[in-house]
């Protein structure tokens, strides 16, 4: 039993990121879903794929980025966890997003988006992870 979904698919793909993999397998949910569908459009990831076998468990099945034989992920940092929500504001925000080169994921009343979108939709919420 996973207690936190969200540090578990952070560690795959960390993991994955290490060893070089080309692709990794996360167990699917919708929240999970909502994760990748970002990361892709943020260009952190190749391609996310929801594969459905006919007798088996769901899962997303990831693929890595990589620019020059490097991977494009350099890093990945879990901020609010299951014992410790972090949350900010608009402004706090703000401050956070100093540096163009990572990416900041909050869950919003809006949906999860990415930093710099909650900053433009002035809108703060859950810190869940930063990704460099």
């Amino acid at each position: 039993m996973i207690t936190d979904p969200i540090a578990d698919m952070l560690t795959r793909l960390r993991n994955a990121n290490a060893r070089r993999f080309s692709t990794v397998q996360i167990p699917a949910s919708r929240f999970k879903e909502a994760v990748a569908a970002l990361l892709v459009r943020e260009g952190w990831i190749e391609k996310s794929e929801l594969i459905k076998p006919e007798n088996d468990h769901a899962y997303l099945l990831l693929t890595l980025k990589y620019s020059a034989d490097q991977p494009v992920i350099r890093g990945l940092t879990r901020i609010s966890k299951s014992g410790q929500r972090i949350y900010m504001n608009q402004a706090e925000l703000r401050k956070q997003l100093s540096n163009r080169m990572e990416t900041i994921v909050v869950s919003t009343s809006e949906g999860l988006m990415s930093g710099s979108d909650a900053k433009k939709a002035q809108l703060g919420g859950e810190v869940l992870f930063k990704i460099w």
